[in-house]
Parts: C-alpha cells; sequence; structure tokens
C-alpha cells in the first residue's frame, strides 16, 4: 500500500483507563474482527491478562479502514500496557508508531500513568490525540477531564475527542482523527533495509518470530537478512501482519508493521531494538533503537525439584525473549541448591513473570524475598554493587551502604493527605512538594527508598484512599544509608535464603517476624532448637522450637524415685551430645510458606 495511506498508532493511558475495550471497538468498527469471533479483551491473549483485566504484553494489530472522504488506509494499532511496571514495553511499542491516542478516564481524571506516558511519546516526538474515554459512566466528569487535560497535559481543549469503547460512541471520530491528524510514515528513497525489532516471541515449530516495523525498503521471503547489532545472517522464510491472529503476506514495505520469521533457532541470537537490514545491500548506520533498561527489583528463582534446573534455564531463556526487561544469571544457594538471580522493574512485573514460569512452562518455583541493588563503599576505596545480601563484605571493611531512591508522583484525593503523609513517613520517605490539581485531588512529589515501597507500598496507598489513589515513580540516585545483613540462624547455623539487608531501625522488628514464622513451620526435633536473628554477632530476636517429648519413665513401675532420676540423668545427657552434633533439616515447605509470607 502507498505509504501516505499507512498510519502507524499506539494507545496510551493509566492502568485501567480502557485501552483494551477501545481497541475491541476498534476493530469491531474496522470489519477486522467478525461478530461471531468477537470476545472482551480480544488483544489480551494470555490467561493472566484475561483474569486481572490489565494488559502485559504490547500487542500489535493491523486494520483497514475506509474514510469518510472515500479513501482506504491501513492502520497499525499496538495496543500497550498501563502499569508502570510495563513501561519498557509502551516505550518500545512507541517507537515504532507516529502517533499516540492518549486515553483518560471520564471518572478518574488525569493520573500518574497519564503524565509518565505522555513524556515517553513526547520523547519520540509523536503527535497525540487526547481522548476522553468512558463518558457513558454515571459518575463521569467530562469538565473536569477537559479543565485537567488542559492544565496538567498542556493540550488545548479542541483537540480533544469524547469517547466511550464501551458503547461505541465517539469512535468513528477517533478513527477519522487517526487518518486526518497523525502523519504518515516517511517515504525514504533509499534501495537498502531498515527495519526496527520491537518485540520477539518464540514459537516450538518455527522458531524465533520477531514483530518489526520497516522504516525504510521491503522484506520478502527468500531474501538473506543480517541482523546489524550481531553481524549474523538469516535467510527469511515468512513476512506477514497481525489481524490479530498471524496473516502470511508476499512483502512488508515501508512504514509497515509485521511480524517475520527467519532460520533464527536460539533466543540469544536476536535482541530487542536490533535494526534488520539485507545482507548484500546493508544499510549505512542502524536505527537508535532502545535504551537498555536497568533491573529495580531482584529476586531469587529456584525449581523446588533441583533435577528440574536445566529445563528451567531453557523455560526462562523463551520468557526473555517475550520479556526483554527480564533479565537472570546462574547462582548457587546452600539451602535452596541451583537457581536463578532474576532481575525485575518492579514487583508486579516479578509477579507476572513467576506466574507464567508455573502456568505457561509447567514450573514448580520457590522465589527469595526480593531486593534492590545497594552501592557498597568499602574502606580500601573499592566500589561494589550487591543485589544479594549473600554477597555483601563483612561489617569491618565497610565504610558506607547507599541504596536507590525514586522520586514518586502520588495523586490522591484531598482528605486522604494526612494519612498518605504518614504512610510516607512511615517508609522513610520525604515529601517535597504538593500541587493542587482540582478542588478534589493533590499530587504530592515525594523521595523514598525504592526497598521500602518493594512490597505492599502500592497496596497501602490504595487502601487508605479506598482505590482513587495512584503513583508512578522515576529513579533519582543513590544515598548513603544505615543498612545491615540480617541473618537469620537456626540452631546456630545461618541460612542464606533468609538473608537480606534492612535498615537498622527496622532490623529488630523484622527478624522478630521472620523467627516467629519459623517457629511455626519448622519440624519439632529431639532437641530444642533455637532460631535467632542477628546482625553480625550480635542476636536481636530468638524463638525455640520445643523439643519432641518422649517419656522414657513410661516402663518403670513401683520401686524407688532415684530409678526414674537415672533415666531422666541419662536423657539429658544424651539430648546435650545430640544438640551439639544434630543438624536440622528445614522441609521445602518452611521455605514456600516463610517466602510466601514475605
Amino acid at each position: 500500500m502507498d505509504t501516505q495511506h499507512i498510519r502507524n498508532f499506539s494507545i496510551i493511558a493509566h492502568i485501567d483507563h480502557g485501552k483494551t475495550t477501545l481497541s475491541d471497538r476498534l476493530l469491531q468498527l474496522t470489519g477486522t474482527i467478525e461478530q461471531r469471533q468477537m470476545r472482551d479483551q480480544l488483544l489480551d491473549g494470555m490467561d493472566l491478562e484475561r483474569e486481572r483485566g490489565i494488559t502485559i504484553k504490547a500487542h500489535p494489530v493491523r486494520m483497514n479502514y475506509r474514510s469518510e472522504d472515500g479513501k482506504d488506509y491501513q492502520l497499525n494499532l499496538i495496543d500497550t500496557p498501563g502499569h508502570v511496571d510495563f513501561s519498557y514495553e509502551v516505550s518500545r511499542s512507541l517507537a515504532a508508531c507516529d502517533g499516540a491516542l492518549l486515553l483518560v478516564d471520564a471518572s478518574q481524571g488525569v493520573e500518574a500513568q497519564t503524565v509518565a506516558n505522555l513524556h515517553l511519546a513526547a520523547k519520540q516526538n509523536l503527535v497525540i490525540i487526547p481522548v476522553i474515554n468512558k463518558i457513558d459512566l454515571p459518575n463521569a466528569d467530562v469538565a473536569s477531564c477537559v479543565q485537567q487535560i488542559e492544565d496538567i497535559l498542556a493540550i488545548p481543549r479542541d483537540e480533544i475527542i469524547k469517547a466511550s469503547g464501551k458503547s461505541g460512541e465517539g469512535v468513528k471520530d477517533i478513527l477519522e482523527a487517526v487518518v486526518r491528524r497523525l502523519p504518515a510514515p516517511r517515504q525514504t528513497s533509499s534501495e537498502s533495509l531498515r527495519a526496527l525489532t520491537f518485540d520477539s516471541m518464540f514459537d516450538t515449530f518455527r522458531g524465533v518470530v520477531i514483530h518489526v516495523r520497516v522504516f525504510e525498503g521491503e522484506i520478502r521471503p527468500g531474501v538473506i537478512i543480517r541482523l546489524m547489532a550481531s553481524g549474523n545472517d538469516y535467510e527469511v522464510k515468512e513476512v506477514g501482519c497481525f489481524k490479530p491472529e498471524p496473516v502470511k503476506q508476499e512483502y512488508l514495505g515501508t512504514g509497515e508493521v509485521g511480524y517475520v520469521i527467519a532460520n533464527i533457532k536460539s533466543t540469544s541470537d536476536i535482541k530487542i531494538g536490533e535494526t534488520v537490514t539485507l545482507a548484500r545491500r546493508p544499510a549505512a548506520e542502524p536505527l537508535p533503537g532502545f535504551q537498555q533498561v536497568r533491573p529495580m527489583v531482584f529476586s531469587g528463582i529456584y525449581p523446588i525439584d533441583t533435577s528440574n534446573y536445566e529445563q528451567l534455564k531453557a523455560c526462562m531463556a523463551r520468557l526473555q525473549l517475550n520479556d526483554s526487561a527480564f533479565v537472570y544469571q546462574h547462582e548457587t544457594s546452600v539451602a535452596l541448591g541451583f537457581g536463578f538471580r532474576c532481575g525485575f522493574l518492579g514487583l508486579l512485573h516479578m509477579e507476572i513473570i513467576q506466574e507464567r514460569l508455573r502456568r505457561e512452562y509447567q514450573q514448580d518455583i520457590i522465589a527469595t524475598y526480593p531486593s534492590v541493588i545497594y552501592r557498597v563503599k568499602k574502606t580500601n576505596g573499592e566500589e561494589l554493587e550487591v543485589d544479594n545480601p549473600v554477597h555483601l563484605p563483612d561489617p569491618s571493611v565497610i565504610e558506607c551502604i547507599e541504596e536507590p531512591v525514586v522520586r514518586a508522583f502520588i495523586m490522591i484525593p484531598n482528605q486522604q493527605i494526612g494519612d498518605i503523609m504518614s504512610l510516607i513517613m512511615d517508609r522513610r520517605g520525604n515529601c517535597s512538594h504538593t500541587e493542587t490539581l482540582d478542588n478534589r485531588r493533590v499530587m504530592l512529589t515525594c523521595e523514598l527508598p525504592l526497598n521500602e515501597i518493594l512490597v505492599d507500598f502500592n497496596d497501602k496507598l490504595k487502601s487508605i484512599s479506598r482505590g482513587y489513589g495512584s503513583m508512578d515513580y522515576e529513579p533519582v540516585g543513590y544515598v548513603q544509608s544505615d543498612q545491615v545483613k540480617l541473618d537469620i540462624l537456626v540452631n546456630g547455623e545461618p541460612v542464606d535464603a533468609f538473608s537480606c539487608i534492612v535498615h537498622r531501625t527496622k532490623a529488630e522488628s523484622r527478624g522478630r517476624t521472620l523467627a516467629l514464622r519459623l517457629r511455626e513451620v519448622i519440624p519439632m526435633q529431639l532437641f530444642r532448637v533455637a532460631i535467632q536473628a542477628a546482625i553480625g554477632g550480635k542476636i536481636i530476636a530468638r524463638e525455640t522450637v520445643k523439643a519432641m517429648g518422649k517419656n522414657v519413665t513410661a516402663k518403670c513401675y513401683g520401686g524407688d524415685i532415684t530409678r526414674k532420676r537415672k533415666l531422666w540423668e541419662k536423657q539429658k545427657e544424651g539430648k546435650k551430645r545430640m544438640k551439639a552434633v544434630g543438624t536440622v533439616n528445614i522441609p521445602q515447605e518452611a521455605f514456600i510458606e516463610v517466602l510466601k509470607t514475605n
């Protein structure tokens, strides 16, 4: 198709503002999907996405649309996730687009991730079409949303389209705006090929399937392509587009979005952000690609059955191809055996990866407590980056420890500002700026240690604000902090799976909680077992698992009391010897139970 009649765009918004529902209506209106095949959340292919009602993966789809002036257009849409943990998916999708629909929920207004996604689109110099969605809701406040878009996002009100993805109202106006306002792909005179790889997946039968946006030239089956970063050459077997299922085509031309299947068999051969060119006539320089993301949260993932280690390794390689923000490397734990140290963009990202390993790849896994990367300065001037408490040096050689800090933007209703401030202070944060958005909501700008918002900060925020609060954050660097390594000792032996780095003020309460939990799950032995939480050589909490009772005097009947005393003394000596040489085997169920609780 002529590039002047192609439009590449994405839908961006805060989580749960109706992106996927609007995508469904666009597919319906353009006739891409027949009515009998229609279902809610059509582009969400994973069971996890349907269950949680969130988009995890970006989904490309091609639609053919005849505008009001009678011209036929090819619309390539990429439906993107809304949660902050999947912002890398959004940035990759935007690199393949020329414009974006920015959705705002008519009942919720502009939220934290709305602003963040707008900045991502502005960095790519995309044309923005603002849309107020869900105008059919009883509590919709369209006038307030228009004012917020104008004040907070600095977009003129006459550009705003009012629509409802559910009822279909205003969806025709959105399609007309896409063909009228968004630019067509830039036509080039270059005969060489340049295509950007923005996503990929692994097919068991056909190998690696790469998703591309063609910027220059065309790709046909039979040609030899070169990946510019790795320099490897491959023969193209098939090209096509998504409607939304893969449909084979003769070629992919300039401006088109689709998939390419070459003879790429190994998941390690392809990197997201690669520029694809022709081997016989390579391009002079690659496309800009993507900024490499750094994981924010780390956790250990181990197979419950250690014989499944190689199988888990292969599954992780395939999963990384499907989600390039996920990183992993091999590690060994004394308690848990062979496993992997995995990096994630956030806690939801970690949860989703673990769930996908269990469901899609049928892996029985156990995950350790999440941690962040600490910078450790040693007394000899050496600097280390530590993401695993096991690698923390001895306290005597540590000069200082620095922890990562994030700048959080929290939008909340006015009446909950006091409770949220208390929550921020409890998590060692400080609020630097408060901005009134309208007569109902304020935005707090505060700095918090990343470690403090990992586990349940967002849950607490939603709970206090009755679901109306929203948060977005960005890393701002490192600050010096009084961090210590908390060890858990069972019968005097440290258990590395339960070790963690915590702030000194919170070490005691965390140590007590872990010790108490372990006391409940470690089975009784024939001797008393001490469970201790320690910082260096100092014990800060202790719990005891009682010894299993055995009535050694049951066989005594009648006679003098000294017969019983002799047996009791003999038992006492035996228990002393047992405690000295006995070991406590912590069952796998205990690890799972305690790490779940955390």
